[in-house]
């Protein structure tokens, strides 16, 4: 389901069909507002691993400002920080086995050549994997946790190998040399075999075992037509891989591979994707996480009996994440809804007892002035059915309409998600209706929507948005002259799409890192994306072939003389996905037509904002544009 895809650019007569009737939400109040600083006083925790003694999590945390690493005791008591960057972001990988040491992955100002990294206190930091452009990532320890393994593309810029790390002498050895180029799975536990996924097109791939042995490698998924297929764990017996498909059936589901006999057999299978799935250190446990209408649902197995945990008590908060101690007897999760960031939580098994260990929004922020997703759907300009996320401000009513934003996400191919976003709450709390929209070719609803806007980018969706206009224009509560578009990554080639080919359709655009040349885009995608380029190409066009012509036809650099609204730009230095030149030549360009243009530029930043003062800075603009020129309220100075 474009998984490969969705990293590269990772955001008729109209009615509603909903979970909730349009308009219908809590009685109309005026919330407190809160400034932008308040809101991003909110932080963002992951957490990677228990330490050996089950005593404390491995978790990173952008609570200074930047993400960095720290040890969060599971007691209850306050995080001890472990790093101390104030320019690059640090992602924990986990701890050395043995060792006080532990491993985390940065790259430079977002230029995405992600380094593997090795700190022992009392030492000097020790990069693993050196080279300017090379890029590394973890895949998995060895059984016996004596070596590691991990991606790199040193050996050729285009494929990622893998290598083997000793962590006693950290030197690497390559343990298989990926001329195939395709895009990496895992090794099993008896180090004999490796599972490799084949991107044919965004909808069609291929899963291909070697045998490293025997040097064998075979396609264990032979179809015809469109199948997608998804490469995911060895089982720790050593008898199964582990792998999504969506063979004969609408949504990804999950299946077993039997390495003797060759034999595939579902395991799990709902009416929604399975996004991911994995097991414990032991094996007792496997977790699947499903697409269940842009909200993560969580299944735990505990094996062999195959039978599931009864959920815990969250109340509203959804579990998005969960790893369990070596010794099973602890589990660790995220949880939290389109109004609550994700909290740290751990559940021990034998007391029964849940313990929450961070509470990440701002304190500055009380939780009764967020706001609850609703998911509505509404009938697009062919009658397709789209699925949207929805914030409806608490002083929204039909006595006080309000402006509205349609957002749009990444991709393509990406998904709206009923999870929590700073600046959606904060523009929700500015007094803005947000309709995070669903196009077709978005992911979670099936293959037949995902293929629906192949080739057809920049027409279809960007019908589908301007459909979602019509649809905010018949809500009670919105003030029909004051209907903007916002997007990041391919959700700010929308942005672009709109304000030049449907120049009335919308009263402002904020787009941010958006594609706006297609041409030069595909032309300039880094050279580790080669394996899953012409899938790209495949759904995008090929920008060397009679292709070109449409693809210049929907880039909205070529047309920018079109765009009457007032635009705003927001761009980081670093992108290696989309230029900064992208952002630079639509800006110069609209700027000729003498309407409103506002341009961020980050120098330190690159596809996505990491550092709270950028994020401050940019969307506290994005906030100050937005009541300039779709509230119209006088910019006070």
């Amino acid at each position: 389901m474009k998984s490969e895809v969705q990293v590269i650019l990772c955001f008729a007569a109209i009615f509603a069909v909903s979970c909730k009737k349009a308009g219908d939400h809590a009685t109309p109040r005026q919330p407190k507002v809160y400034s932008i600083e308040q809101f991003y006083k909110t932080t963002n925790v992951g957490a990677v691993e228990f330490n050996a003694e089950e005593s404390a999590l491995l978790v990173h945390s952008n609570v200074s400002g930047i993400f960095n690493g720290y040890e969060l005791p599971v007691n209850g008591d306050s995080a001890r920080a472990l790093t101390s960057s104030s320019s690059e972001s640090i992602f924990m990988i986990g701890y050395v086995p043995g060792s006080p040491g532990y491993l985390y992955s940065a790259d430079k100002g977002g230029n995405e050549n992600d380094h593997i990294y090795l700190q022992v206190p009392g030492e000097e930091v020790r990069d693993l994997t050196p080279g300017e452009k090379v890029k590394a990532g973890f895949l998995q320890w060895a059984r016996d946790r004596k070596s590691l393994f991990y991606t790199s593309n040193e050996r050729d810029p285009r494929y990622f190998d893998v290598y083997e790390m000793d962590i006693t002498t950290w030197k690497p050895k390559l343990f298989y040399q990926n001329d195939l180029g395709y895009n990496i799975g895992s090794v099993s536990e008896d180090k004999n075999f490796l599972s490799l996924t084949e991107s044919i097109t965004t909808s069609n791939s291929n899963i291909h075992l070697v045998n490293l042995n025997s040097g064998k490698t075979t396609n264990i998924t032979p179809h015809e037509g469109d199948q997608a297929n998804q490469a995911l764990f060895f089982g720790k017996e050593g008898k199964y891989l582990f792998l999504l498909s969506d063979q004969d059936s609408e949504f990804q589901y999950l299946l077993s591979y039997d390495l003797v006999t060759g034999e595939k057999t579902p395991v799990y299978k709902p009416n929604w994707d399975v996004m991911y799935a994995y097991e414990s250190e032991s094996g007792k446990y496997r977790v699947v996480g499903v697409n269940e209408d842009g909200k993560t649902a969580i299944h735990i197995f505990q094996q062999p009996e195959n039978t599931e945990l009864k959920n815990l008590d969250l109340g509203s908060l959804s579990i998005n994440n969960v790893f369990f101690s070596k010794s099973d007897g602890k589990m660790a999760f995220g949880a939290g809804s389109s109004s609550s960031p994700t909290n740290i939580f751990v559940h021990e098994f034998a007391e029964n007892k849940t313990t929450q260990l961070t509470r990440n929004l701002s304190p500055e922020v009380d939780p009764a002035n967020l706001v609850d997703a609703s998911v509505i759907r509404f009938k697009s300009y062919d009658g397709l059915e789209i699925p949207c996320i929805q914030w409806i401000p608490k002083q929204a009513h039909e006595g006080n309409k309000v402006p509205a934003l349609v957002f749009v996400h990444g991709g393509p191919g990406g998904q709206t998600r009923q999870s929590y976003s700073s600046l959606i709450q904060y523009l929700v709390n500015q007094g803005y209706l947000v309709l995070g929209i669903n196009n077709r070719g978005s992911s979670g609803y099936g293959k037949t929507f995902f293929k629906m806007d192949d080739r057809k980018h920049g027409d279809a969706d960007l019908r589908d948005c301007i459909a979602a206009k019509s649809y905010l224009a018949s809500l009670p509560e919105v003030d029909t002259n004051k209907i903007g578009i916002i997007g990041g990554s391919y959700g700010g080639y929308m942005v672009m799409a709109a304000l030049t080919f449907a120049p009335d359709a919308f009263e402002v655009g904020v787009n941010i890192f958006g594609v706006t040349n297609w041409l030069r885009t595909l032309k300039s995608i880094p050279p580790y994306w080669e394996s899953f380029r012409k899938a790209l190409y495949d759904e995008m066009g090929d920008p060397y072939s009679a292709d070109s012509v449409r693809l210049f036809n929907i880039s909205p650099l070529f047309h920018a003389a079109r765009v009457t609204k007032p635009l705003m730009v927001l761009q980081g230095a670093n992108d290696p996905r989309v230029l900064q030149v992208e952002s630079d030549e639509i800006v110069e360009a609209v700027r000729k037509n003498k309407v409103p243009v506002e341009y961020v530029l980050f120098p330190d930043e690159g596809h996505g904002f990491l550092k709270k003062e950028n994020e401050i800075k940019g969307y506290g603009q994005v906030g100050v544009f937005l009541d300039q020129y779709l509230k119209k309220e006088q910019v006070k100075n």
